[in-house]
């Protein structure tokens, strides 16, 4: 999982996530900072893969009643809101976080299941406040960036066609555009039921100091239980070039 937290400085700071494979690799790029040292990666077996059908005990956490180790509140809403502000977005209405609206869905009890790779991501970005992207590695073009997206970037997020205006919102980037934020994902590169290897990115905010890494232990331990491989990727600065005045 890539934490990503907002660090409130206007100046570009760059990272990389480094697969120690060697087959991928994540730039983050704007005025944010992973907060954590490790991202990650979920990887299934040749036979199910990480879109397969989840165990009942994932499953029964998709409650409110579910125990769990965390729980959200209105300061941890109201932080991720700031977090997706700072760029000049509007998080309200359907633009809002995507943690907000797993507490609709599920509280009303509209949200059922979908796989493995979903199911983790929903249970806990409902029960931690963040939002979570999650991907299929395998239909994302890398490098991956994580940047601010500008003004007229959109993509579609539904089977429907529906699309999102994302200026100003903090966003996943692969070679092709935008394909993940804290609101909703690009519907290009959402898991299918081929999935095999996704990457996770919890939204998390240094106003809320160290619970992203908290939740990301959290959720490792939910993959790992339900069978899943889950590799941890190394995160450091990547080199910049100097400016005029260096």
């Amino acid at each position: 999982m890539a934490i990503v937290g907002w660090n409130g400085n206007p100046s570009v700071q760059e990272e990389c996530l480094h697969d120690p494979s060697g087959r991928r690799s994540a730039s983050a790029a704007g005025s944010c900072e992973l907060r954590d040292e490790l991202s990650s990666r979920s990887r299934g077996d040749a036979n199910s893969g990480v879109a397969a059908p989840t165990p009942e005990s994932l499953r029964q956490l998709l409650s409110p009643t579910a125990a769990a180790p965390w729980s959200s509140s209105d300061e941890i809403r109201d932080k991720v809101r700031a977090l997706l502000r700072h760029g000049g977005y509007r998080p309200t209405g359907r633009g809002k976080p995507a943690s907000e609206y797993l507490l609709r869905a599920i509280g009303e009890g509209t949200l059922g299941s979908i796989n493995l790779a979903v199911d983790a991501c929903n249970v806990v970005s409902y029960h931690s406040g963040l939002p979570i992207s999650v991907i299929d590695l395998e239909r994302a073009q890398p490098p991956l960036r994580i940047a601010i997206a500008a003004d007229g970037q959109s993509y579609v997020f539904n089977s429907a066609g529906q699309s999102i205006d994302l200026a100003g919102l903090l966003c996943l980037f692969d070679t092709q555009g935008p394909c993940a934020n804290a609101v909703k994902d690009a519907q290009r590169t959402k898991t299918t039921p081929t999935t095999r290897c996704t990457l996770s990115v919890i939204w998390g905010t240094i106003a809320l100091p160290g619970r992203a890494a908290q939740v990301a232990t959290w959720y490792r331990e939910l993959l790992r239980q339900a069978g899943a491989e889950v590799g941890d990727v190394e995160l450091r600065p990547e080199p910049r070039s100097p400016g005029p005045a260096e």
